[in-house]
């Protein structure tokens, strides 16, 4: 319905120009948009607003002429100015109902579009060092990057996921350290416990584990405990592989899962580190001062220049994130999205700077960054700050264990990610219409049910006969509910064009409403079969667009609750 008013007052946008109201190289920019007060029809334009000053004319005059030049349409009932010059559009109720057959034939592909047209993109998320669980905020970095990925997919791009493990420098030194000190004996309350050592009940759990001899197999390698206390290389292997496995074990158990695993120390085993130091020095981008390296980052935007290699010879976490987009850019992908937390915010213009003073083509502002900022945990109201198996953090894992994974899943990607969360385990628990979960999942459990009482009484769904009368769909609350259905596909094309999922789970939580004020309204299992059918399918119409919504949020579609 939108495509077609939008073709419509194209049409009418021309003929102005031909009859010489509006000049000939003015853009028709046109946007109708769904309308807040059903009073004022089922969409609204501000076209005649945005075309008043190009045309000289009062904005009502030339929605006036507007209206006027509008070609005749079966699916436009009525046409309405109001206010300063807004033009209302009432669909016809036979035009808005197209939209039910139209679903139940696309049926899963409902929504999808090839408008990508295949360009390839990577996604990386998640991107936790190896170091211990995964937290909170590494469970809403997955959700709503598998979500991102799912989007991209659903509107025709080729979408590799990527996981790029932090398994080198001091972070990492610091976990063998601690999983040595459990191995020796020793419990974070001892004075000879490393000064930054992680003091997780996990880390026992990996000692244990490195003494016994177990073999762990992570994504690219399988190691084996050696059981030496004084070996700390073989621990640090042992350990980064054990917690590359719990943490695999963790996403699996929240549905995601990546097509490449990224080492970073396979930047400094392939000299791609050493080579991106070299570029940036023979570019003339570099300066000794201090005994330290600084890469002139002022010149590509930042707001002072940065150490790349320090006085000790080591770099600074930002170069080898240089070294690895340049890797990233070398295979490929000229469309990189990094969803990361917002604590990342300051290393988005330095990443940038290094890869412009590489000045190998990547253009500016590549990468693309989605972050997310911080979750709080809260149970009866009072924040949540631990977790017996993380000691000081809540993990994914409690999360999932508390309220399940669609809970979960949906909670973390369910708001904007530059907006802080409350993760209320309380309302993620609860069965009730306050949690916008279940309240979503029993509007597809509702048709499901519908269905099955339909059989039952042997008034099962014709249909034929509920694409023939289509026409019996003439409630307002049946053409709410059918309008709500043709914005999905819209939906679904904006929210992967501004990297924001949260957008497909409002309209869910909207459609769920319209549908259960729907219900609740309009009787279904009438008597009268030429009007059961068509409510039938309209329900049927209804519980396709929920399971692919959830789908695309990776949210179970139950049939019972």
């Amino acid at each position: 319905m939108k495509d077609t008013i939008i073709e419509l007052l194209d049409a009418a946008g021309t003929q102005l120009k031909q009859q010489g109201i509006l000049p000939q190289d003015t853009p028709l920019a046109i946007k109708v948009e769904p309308t807040k007060d059903k009073a004022h029809g089922d969409y609204a334009s501000n076209l005649a607003l945005t075309l008043a000053k190009p045309a000289g004319r009062k904005p009502r005059e030339l929605a006036e002429a507007l209206v006027a030049a509008l070609p005749e349409s079966a699916a436009i009932r009525q046409v309405d100015i109001a206010g300063p010059g807004f033009i209302n559009f009432f669909a016809a109720t036979d035009a808005v109902a197209q939209v039910v057959p139209s679903i139940l034939d696309a049926g899963d592909t409902y929504g999808r579009s090839l408008s990508g047209q295949g360009q390839q993109v990577q996604v990386e998320f998640v991107s936790a060092n190896p170091t211990g669980p995964l937290h909170v905020g590494h469970g809403r970095g997955a959700a709503i990057g598998d979500c991102l990925c799912r989007l991209l997919e659903a509107t025709g791009y080729d979408v590799t996921r990527e996981f790029y493990y932090n398994d080198a420098g001091v972070q990492i030194h610091n976990l063998a350290l601690s999983v040595q000190a459990r191995v020796k004996g020793l419990t974070p309350e001892a004075a000879e416990w490393p000064e930054n050592g992680y003091r997780g009940a996990y880390i026992a759990d990996v000692a244990k584990a490195y003494v016994a001899g177990e073999t762990i197999t992570a994504d690219d390698r399988e190691v084996t405990g050696k059981g030496d206390a004084e070996d700390l290389e073989a621990i640090q292997h042992f350990a980064v592989a054990y917690l590359r496995r719990e943490q695999d074990l963790d996403l699996k158990a929240f549905g995601v899962a990546f097509d490449v695993y990224f080492l970073e120390s396979s930047l400094y085993n392939d000299g791609k580190v050493d080579a991106t130091v070299k570029a940036l020095v023979d570019g003339g981008h570099t300066y000794e001062e201090d005994g330290a390296t600084w890469l002139r980052t002022t010149d590509f935007g930042d707001d002072k220049d940065r150490v790349m290699r320090k006085k000790d010879g080591g770099y600074t976490y930002f170069l080898p994130d240089v070294a690895y987009h340049l890797d990233k850019w070398q295979r490929g992908f000229t469309t990189v999205i990094n969803e990361q937390g917002a604590d990342h915010h300051s290393t988005v213009t330095r990443v940038r700077a290094g890869l412009q003073a590489l000045e190998t083509g990547i253009p500016q502002g590549w990468p693309d960054y989605v972050l997310h900022q911080m979750v709080l945990v809260t149970r009866s109201g009072v924040e949540v700050k631990l977790s017996k198996r993380a000691g000081s953090y809540v993990t994914l894992r409690d999360l999932i264990d508390e309220v399940g994974r669609d809970a979960t899943r949906f909670f973390l990607a369910a708001r904007r990610a530059d907006s802080q969360l409350t993760f209320d385990i309380d309302l993620a628990r609860s069965q009730s219409n306050d949690n916008p979960v279940y309240y979503i999942q029993y509007a597809h459990a509702r048709v499901c049910s519908m269905m099955r009482r339909a059989e039952a009484d042997a008034k099962a769904f014709d249909h034929a006969l509920g694409m023939q009368h289509l026409s019996r769909l003439d409630t307002e609350q049946e053409k709410e509910l059918m309008n709500r259905l043709a914005r999905y596909p819209e939906v679904v094309e904006r929210a992967a064009q501004t990297r924001e999922p949260q957008q497909v789970a409002q309209y869910l939580m909207d459609l769920a409403s319209d549908f259960h004020t729907c219900y609740n309204a309009v009787k279904v299992m009438v008597d009268d079969a030429e009007l059961r059918n068509p409510r039938m399918a309209l329900g049927l119409a209804t519980r396709q667009v929920l399971r692919n919504g959830l789908d695309l949020m990776g949210v179970s579609a139950p049939e019972e609750m």
